[in-house]
């Protein structure tokens, strides 16, 4: 599994002739896409809650700028509101630079942070990607549509760190007219984007025809309860 290109990826450390192609269109999503059953995907999309018209809110931060924090790799994300805790994976790109996706045999209830995005609280985007569903049913951002702005999402850094982020707007994309370039392009605050798939399920190729994003901006922090290692 990984995401078709894009033309608007985040640059990565790799040496330059290696570019990043992050997932634009259907990239956005990813993750459940063809690869589970016709059977599972029906079971999932009569139950999976989509993003209400009132939930779109907005992409940015309430505030002008907002707090922001150092570099520290994501170790786990909590949201409270839709019951979701989950150690976070790290991932990267595939050998034709498409980014890796969590796999669907063995890690659909885990989420994983893009590790060539900032991480999380740094000013800039940092994206969490997680499967909406599996060969078995839901997945770890399964109701990930029911989240409206104001809820939590909690994002354990390995300094031992809780961010604290906000949701501001939670909105469904046709993967034909997604907007890669407010997803992953450049914030001058520390924004955080969660991906699943969204919308309805394409019997005839296998995919889900939209994504569900997040938008979410730092709003605190704190000392995690138990420091957490990577």
């Amino acid at each position: 599994m990984s995401w078709p290109d894009s033309e608007f990826a985040p640059r990565s450390v790799l040496p330059s002739n290696f570019r990043i192609r992050v997932a634009g269109i259907a990239g956005a999503l990813l993750l459940a896409g063809g690869a589970v059953t016709i059977a599972v995907a029906t079971l999932a999309q009569q139950h999976a809650p989509q993003p209400a018209a009132g939930a779109a809110g907005v992409v940015g931060p309430a505030t002008a700028k907002g707090p922001s924090l150092r570099r520290s790799l994501p170790v786990s994300v909590d949201i409270p509101a839709i019951g979701v805790h989950s150690k976070l994976l790290r991932l990267g790109v595939n050998a034709d630079g498409s980014i890796k996706v969590p796999s669907l045999a063995t890690s659909a209830s885990k989420a994983a942070w893009y590790q060539y995005s900032v991480t999380p609280g740094q000013i800039g985007s940092a994206v969490i990607e997680g499967h909406l569903d599996s060969y078995h049913g839901p997945a770890v951002f399964f109701r990930l549509g029911a989240l409206r702005p104001g809820d939590t999402i909690d994002v354990t850094l390995a300094d031992g760190i809780m961010a604290i982020f906000r949701v501001t707007g939670v909105r469904e994309y046709a993967k034909s007219k997604f907007p890669t370039r407010i997803i992953y392009g450049a914030t001058d605050y520390a924004a955080l984007r969660l991906i699943t798939c969204g919308g309805a399920f394409d019997y005839a190729t296998g995919h889900y025809r939209s994504s569900t994003v997040v938008f979410a901006s730092l709003d605190g922090y704190r000392k995690a309860d138990h420091r957490s290692t990577a």
